[in-house]
């Protein structure tokens, strides 16, 4: 049998590479023409207390632009590139979340004024985008203690259908991070609701719950801080009070006036108490 002439294969290599890039560009452009147009940006931060229509709509606007910045790296990369070191004497604390944390400080902003609190929350964010920005938006603005709300929009499947063991995953994933880098973890409850608009029909009340029960089980045997909101806020039949919310998902500022002194609470408990190791 003769030998395969060595300019022979030498052509066929470079057709098949030819063929891998052109491959390649097809689908690079492909992915490219699913992008929005450029003018359509995601939402920009709400600038003052929310009314439903709005507040349904900045979820909205949030969750279609999951694939221009899937983490979100781009909300608060500038932001943070401009905030100064803890002050010293203070214990900074971040506040990680969805739209439950980013709404907080522009409906209830006196709760962040005069203590070195920083607003870290998403719209629309689920477990997975925290964990993804979490070294960004947490580790790297050396915080004292973290404040953890999540778990709603993962229960709505905004990224996708999540079953209960994944969320606890990442959140997992996230205490193991800021125990690494001596940050102390406050886990605060997930807020009841009974019914997402965004998504109905999947009634959210029983998997909140059985989050829930996780979340403080598991606080407890890892020595995290766990503040229980949901207790403060529903109306004991899986769902908020109506008198702290307008949307049944959303706190309203009376809602939030609940939630501060319990936030308050747990971050001094947090701020006296060394990281565990384990």
């Amino acid at each position: 049998m003769s030998r395969p002439n060595k300019s022979a294969m030498a052509r066929r290599l470079a057709r098949s590479v030819g063929i891998v890039l052109a491959l390649l560009l097809v689908c690079t452009l492909g992915i490219a023409s699913l992008s929005p147009p450029a003018e359509d940006a995601p939402p920009a931060p709400l600038q003052s207390a929310p009314t439903p229509e709005q507040v349904s709509d900045y979820d909205k606007a949030a969750r279609l632009h999951v694939f221009d910045d899937l983490a979100g790296l781009a909300r608060y990369g500038a932001a943070n590139a401009a905030l100064p070191p803890p002050r010293p004497g203070k214990q900074r604390v971040v506040f990680m979340g969805d739209s439950i944390t980013d709404f907080w400080v522009t409906i209830d902003p006196e709760f962040f004024a005069g203590a070195d609190f920083i607003d870290r929350g998403i719209s629309g964010q689920t477990t997975m985008q925290m964990l993804l920005r979490f070294h960004q938006d947490v580790i790297a603005l050396k915080p004292a203690v973290v404040h953890i709300i999540a778990g709603t929009n993962d229960i709505a499947g905004n990224t996708g259908p999540m079953e209960l063991p994944a969320i606890e995953s990442n959140v997992v994933s996230m205490v193991d991070l800021a125990r690494a880098n001596s940050i102390q973890v406050v886990i605060g409850s997930v807020l009841p609701a009974t019914n997402f608009s965004w998504h109905p029909g999947i009634e959210p009340g029983p998997k909140i719950a059985a989050l829930n029960q996780w979340l403080k089980a598991y606080s407890k045997a890892r020595h995290l801080i766990y503040v229980d909101y949901y207790s403060a806020l529903t109306d004991g039949a899986l769902g908020l009070r109506s008198e702290f919310t307008s949307d049944g998902v959303h706190p309203t500022l009376p809602g939030y006036l609940i939630m501060d002194p319990l936030a308050r609470a747990a971050i001094r408990t947090a701020q006296r108490h060394r990281v565990h190791p384990r």
